[in-house]
């Protein structure tokens, strides 16, 4: 099992605590020396006030704060959670994504989601209402881009190319998010992996996504997966990304080690092969020392 958590560059209002040069390295060095596989940032570059007011966040954009990540790290691999690729164009994410995957040596993995947020989608001059199809045809736009051939772009009526081709062959690693039935398609026949998250009922219409929270649900959901998979002829999911639910926090009281091990393995079982954790803490002192302390209490 693989274990991932937050760089905090959503904790905008704490300053430089976390959204700086020196939050961000030392947070992505403990990260590493503590023996957690990846560090992963969310992505929202003009939210709507209304949604700030209502717990929503702010968070540094994703590609810079993850290459500096990777600047101060020699092994840790970096991870949009997620990338919401309807806000972009196709193929000036691409450059994005192979740009920070030829810097950390192939350390990328691209995860991918359909967003949301109505009101930033328009504030950024982009549909809403046919995300998920432009989400789909990026992907194998993207695709094509980084294979290095030629590739005809109805948009301008001539061939274009792209360089660097990706370390990772044929491409960064490419994990959807979303819990959704088209979700899961999704994942099964354009993506490498799928990233759903613990998303109760009460707010599945907010985040516009189906309701998960429990292992039972992840499970069935895994199955639907794998038999669209082997329906269509493609390879079952490769990775999955889940939180170990129902075990609350390391470094709280209602954290429970015991627990924690036993749901992990469950995950294991079902084919998750990284977990997610969730270590809240007041300033960057703190994080560090909860990051350090779960590598000595659990990792090792």
């Amino acid at each position: 099992m693989r274990y991932c958590l937050s760089l905090q560059t959503d904790q905008v209002d704490r300053g430089d605590e976390f959204t700086s040069f020196d939050g961000v390295s030392a947070v992505a060095r403990a990260a590493e020396d503590a023996g957690i596989d990846a560090v992963f940032v969310t992505e929202h570059p003009f939210p709507e006030d209304e949604w700030m007011a209502s717990g929503g966040h702010h968070a540094l954009d994703p590609f810079v704060a993850l290459s500096f990540a990777a600047a101060a790290t020699t092994r840790l691999l970096v991870l949009t959670n997620l990338c919401v690729v309807p806000y972009h164009n196709p193929y000036l994410l691409a450059k994005a994504a192979v740009s920070l995957d030829v810097l950390s040596k192939g350390r990328l993995i691209l995860g991918c989601g359909a967003g949301y947020l109505e009101a930033e989608f328009a504030a950024l001059g982009q549909d809403f209402d046919d995300r998920n199809d432009r989400f789909d045809d990026a992907l194998v736009a993207m695709k094509a881009a980084w294979s290095g051939a030629s590739v005809e772009v109805a948009a301008s009526g001539r061939s274009h190319t792209m360089a660097p081709r990706p370390v990772q062959q044929p491409h960064p690693p490419i994990w959807i998010g979303g819990n959704s039935n088209r979700a899961v398609r999704r994942a099964v026949e354009l993506g490498d992996g799928w990233m759903p998250f613990p998303n109760p009922a009460s707010l599945a219409a907010r985040r516009k996504t189906a309701a998960l929270e429990t292992v039972d649900e992840l499970a069935s959901r895994l199955a639907m997966a794998a038999d669209h998979a082997d329906a269509i002829g493609r390879p079952r999911l490769r990775d999955v990304m889940f939180a170990a639910v129902g075990v609350g926090a390391y470094g709280t009281s209602g954290w429970d080690g015991s627990a924690f091990g036993q749901v992990v393995e469950q995950l294991g079982a079902l084919g998750v092969t990284m977990v997610g954790l969730h270590l809240p803490a007041p300033s960057r002192a703190a994080y560090l020392d909860l990051i350090t302390g779960f590598g000595s209490d659990v990792l090792r």
